[in-house]
């Protein structure tokens, strides 16, 4: 846990516990509710913020959890998650898998994204880009992290870490599934009036795969250069190229946007760096000139970062030796013999079929211990190390 202060998005004054779930700026500010540790500072939603304080001032948390479980960011195009379905993850979560819970929020193909995500190219891609610059950073912050992945990763590596994220409910499965008790979480809006995380200097902070949905990107990136401070280094990977039109929605750049915003910055292909990954090598970085043919640029920069790319074959990428791993659960078993990859959706196959580092075909076991002897089965995520309740 990083125990750095806070700051209202609204006005930038600093924020108090007035109440154990609450903060309030000065004696008589508007206040921000707190619900099982996580701040909720969105801007925007006064309704919701009065409701759920109204909640927890009359001893209801469990109402109030309810209500911003089912809030969304603005670019959610599903339908809106059922409350008694909520009610009913509330009551019974202790007893919930990571996949029920998922499911249960209704997040559909975000689902599907969230509990794969440990084995898909462009996650591996952030996790080359961090081994390939690493420098034994001791605290970390990530801005958009999601269910946590990354945060846990780090965590599990001793470094204390921290994220925040648009959605109150991602934090939530992020505490109660993937990251643990540990990591201080907030829920805000990066594009606000004001950064709410007050001066914390970390050593290293992330963005993945969530970049290229932010609006003003130049406004954020000061932010996050700045709870970076003068020392530390950022790593931003899978931020789409505005030449490559996807699947996603977003704000995507262009590799004339990225070198401008990152003049100190080493850039790469995403899928060079996955590639590099596989064949446990290096990951060459280019001009961004030479990459406007590229789905999406992954970028180091900052003055504390390492500047010369390392070989991917000791560290991030690779499960702790001794861990318990379990075949990829893309896998289901095949009537001829051994497991085939069963594609969770359509849209998941098109997304990253063409990328994966995984077999189509494997002979299983189910479960494996890693090790010398099964390093390279996990470096191609054909097994990995999945949360406990996953």
């Amino acid at each position: 846990m990083i125990p750095f202060g806070l700051l209202s998005p609204v006005t930038g004054e600093a924020l108090h516990h007035d109440t154990p779930h609450s903060l309030r700026e000065g004696k008589r500010g508007p206040r921000w509710p707190v619900v099982d540790g996580i701040p909720y500072l969105r801007v925007g939603r006064d309704g919701l913020v009065g409701e759920v304080l109204g909640h927890l001032d009359k001893g209801a948390p469990g109402h109030a959890l309810e209500l911003l479980l089912a809030d969304q960011d603005d670019w959610w195009t599903g339908p809106p998650a059922d409350p008694a379905t909520l009610r009913d993850l509330v009551r019974e979560m202790k007893y919930v898998s990571l996949r029920e819970a998922c499911a249960r929020l209704g997040w559909g193909r975000v689902g599907d994204y969230f509990v794969h995500r440990w084995s898909d190219p462009t996650y591996l891609a952030g996790l080359a880009l961090l081994e390939a610059h690493w420098n034994k950073p001791a605290c970390a912050f990530e801005l958009a992290c999601g269910i946590g992945h990354y945060l846990r990763e780090l965590q599990g590596r001793g470094v204390r870490v921290s994220g925040g994220d648009v959605v109150f409910a991602k934090l939530w499965v992020a505490r109660h599934w993937v990251a643990g008790q540990r990591p201080q979480l907030v829920c805000f809006d990066a594009a606000g009036p004001h950064w709410p995380i007050d001066q914390a200097p970390v050593d290293l902070v992330m963005c993945h795969d969530a970049f290229y949905f932010l609006p003003e990107k130049a406004r954020i990136l000061d932010s996050l250069r700045k709870t970076a401070g003068e020392e530390g280094w950022l790593a931003l990977s899978h931020v789409h190229n505005s030449a490559r039109p996807g699947l996603s929605a977003g704000h995507a750049v262009s590799s004339a946007e990225i070198e401008e915003l990152f003049p100190d910055g080493l850039v790469y292909d995403d899928d060079e760096l996955t590639r590099a990954l596989v064949e446990a090598r290096a990951p060459v970085p280019a001009a961004p000139a030479a990459l406007d043919h590229v789905e999406a640029f992954s970028v180091v920069c900052g003055p504390g970062m390492r500047p010369a790319p390392r070989p991917l074959v000791d560290g991030l990428t690779l499960p702790r030796e001794g861990a318990h791993l379990r075949l990829n659960p893309l896998y289901r078993p095949d009537p001829t013999g051994g497991y085939v990859i069963a594609w969770p959706s359509e849209r998941y196959r098109d997304e990253y079929a063409a990328r994966a580092t995984y077999p189509r075909h494997s002979e299983g076991p189910e479960t494996l211990e890693a090790g010398p002897e099964t390093v390279d089965r996990a470096r191609i995520r054909e097994f990995v190390d999945l949360p406990e309740r996953w």
